[in-house]
């Protein structure tokens, strides 16, 4: 079979990417990683051209998605795996509603593939490697991702790890409840009572991918040149993206813990397939609890860094925790994005008020796909 017939089309039948345009419209930063749109935003800028994620450019105006992958999948690769990396190629730039071509990182002449979407006969070993690392991510957050590539020696334009737009407009509010304190000593010995409409354009500097004259204030607040500063910026958005996608994690890992204690599970098994099960279930149990408790205790060391700047007006520490904060990313990345999957895939398939039923044949498939995650460990 020709690499052309194997080249699948994404239409709006596809079920992960029946439109396009919602998916950019409001896909997860953590899920999806828009390069058309970066390019759309920031393709005007030098670095989006020295330093982009991808040097094909028709790969790097795609988009990226971590994706699970469903039966109909799994023969496409030679080992058995829960989720892979879909790259999707638009066939109108745009028009995302017209579809694209898509292919999976890894299933078989998925190099072939690439080659024949982006139109490229050259070498490409910088873009496979490049792809290759972002495959062996349990997520697209972009402070998990900057680093992995960092430590692998590939060193990418910043406008590459933006937050999505769908994920700045719902963090708004929760970071202007975490830094108003830090603006309040900002602005102390100014004089000047910071408004909100001031205070509100603040905090979309700090989410922004530019930092400019607007955070000129927390600058000199916490005695940070230009370099190190747009540096703290980026690790001090890191922390606040995780505490807020936390907040919404944790009230649904509660419930979907008591969940999986309680599925029901149907059909004939053999008593091997029935001791998996219910270790299983106990495994993920203890393991979500203990991956929590191990987020806790990184954001904890932000907390106490954080208060002590408030509280005691220590900058300098404040400032040394911002510049080694990248190096927590990667643990810290990889345990969020595992527990966020384990939260949005259980409740993709069993929605809230359904009956909590699956076949063995599902149900060891989910437990096997939950267990391998908590136990997986990021080759740095």
């Amino acid at each position: 079979m020709s690499a052309r017939r194997k080249l699948k089309s994404v239409h709006r039948t596809d079920r992960l990417t029946r439109s396009l345009r919602a998916l950019e419209r409001t896909a997860s930063t953590s899920r999806v990683l828009n390069l058309l749109a970066i390019q759309a935003q920031s393709g005007h800028r030098p670095e989006h051209g020295e330093a982009p994620l991808f040097r094909n450019r028709i790969l790097n105006s795609a988009l990226v998605v971590k994706h699970r992958l469903r039966a109909d999948d799994l023969f496409l690769f030679d080992e058995i795996r829960p989720n892979a990396t879909k790259i999707i190629i638009p066939f109108e730039r745009s028009d995302l509603g017209l579809g694209g071509q898509s292919f999976f990182v890894g299933q078989r002449g998925w190099v072939d593939l690439l080659r024949e979407a982006c139109n490229e006969q050259s070498d490409m070993a910088r873009d496979l490697a490049a792809l290759r690392m972002i495959d062996q991510l349990p997520s697209l957050d972009p402070f998990l991702l900057r680093e992995h590539l960092r430590r692998h020696g590939l060193l990418v334009a910043p406008c590459y790890f933006a937050l999505s737009g769908g994920d700045l407009e719902q963090m708004q509010s929760f970071v202007s409840v975490q830094i108003s304190r830090l603006i309040d000593l900002a602005y102390r010995d100014t004089g000047r009572v910071v408004a909100g409409a001031h205070a509100a354009r603040l905090v979309e500097a700090l989410l922004s991918t530019d930092v400019d004259e607007r955070l000129e204030p927390l600058r000199e607040t916490l005695v940070m040149d230009g370099e190190s500063f747009k540096e703290g910026v980026f690790s001090w958005k890191g922390f606040l993206y995780y505490k807020w996608m936390l907040t919404r994690l944790w009230p649904e890992l509660d419930v979907v813990g008591g969940e999986i204690g309680r599925l029901v599970v149907t059909g004939n098994r053999d008593i091997e397939t029935s001791r998996y099960v219910d270790d299983a279930r106990k495994r993920l149990r203890h393991g979500i609890v203990a991956e929590r408790r191990a987020v806790m205790r990184s954001l904890d060391v932000y907390d106490r860094a954080f208060e002590d700047l408030i509280d005691n007006g220590r900058p300098q520490a404040f400032r040394e925790f911002l510049l080694r904060a990248p190096d927590m990313f990667l643990s810290l990345g990889e345990k969020v994005g595992i527990i966020a999957h384990i939260a949005s895939f259980w409740r993709y398939r069993f929605p809230a008020g359904q009956p909590l039923v699956a076949d063995i044949d599902e149900a060891v498939d989910i437990l096997q796909d939950f267990d391998a995650g908590l136990n997986v460990s990021l080759a740095i």
